[in-house]
């Protein structure tokens, strides 16, 4: 895979929790030096736990999107999300910025990025339903909630989405994802 001096694309992981999307993302930064994982800023506690994040209050995060700091920034399940407009610069000589992504956002972040890919994780029901229970973050309500939602599907209109099967082994995920992120833009559905 040879990059140039172009940008490298927007590749937004989307999934439902415990999918492993950000154990996808990690591994893949790993793999590939070409890239880069992006830190949301969330009006999450920072004890919160899971992803690496910038914690932020809300009033601190309305002042950062109002002064124009964040590429892109929404909110979901009481939270506000931001992307910071940081995300350009990591894109130069073509590296690829892997950020996680509510599915709500995906077709406003489709238009404010020139090349734009989504990473539909999955994984098997019972698969997820392990992973969900292993954590121990969610009652048992909760899981079953999850789960409902896992089968949600993505808005109509996503120009380059794949689908990556996590419910094996986490080096397969890779291989796959890898096929795809660099491939040239078509209405393919993997």
């Amino acid at each position: 895979m040879t990059l140039q001096s172009q940008k490298g694309p927007v590749i937004a992981v989307v999934g439902p929790s415990g999918v492993g999307k950000d154990s996808l993302m990690e591994a893949l930064v790993r793999a590939d030096k070409n890239l880069h994982l992006m830190r949301r800023v969330i009006t999450r506690a920072p004890e919160a736990g899971g992803e690496d994040y910038d914690a932020v209050c809300e009033a601190e995060f309305a002042d950062m999107a109002v002064s124009g700091h964040f590429a892109l920034h929404w909110s979901a399940h009481g939270l506000h999300y931001g992307i910071p407009r940081q995300i350009e610069d990591l894109r130069q000589n073509g590296r690829g910025v892997l950020v996680n992504l509510s599915r709500a956002v995906l077709l406003q972040a489709q238009e404010s990025f020139d090349d734009f890919v989504v990473l539909s994780v999955t994984a098997r029901p019972e698969v997820l339903a392990d992973r969900l229970t292993k954590r121990g973050r969610e009652d048992s309500a909760e899981v079953q909630r999850r789960l409902a939602r896992a089968s949600q599907p993505l808005p109509a209109g996503l120009r380059r989405l794949y689908q990556i099967d996590n419910s094996a082994a986490l080096a397969d995920a890779v291989t796959s994802a890898r096929a795809v992120i660099y491939a040239a833009p078509s209405p393919v559905r993997a």
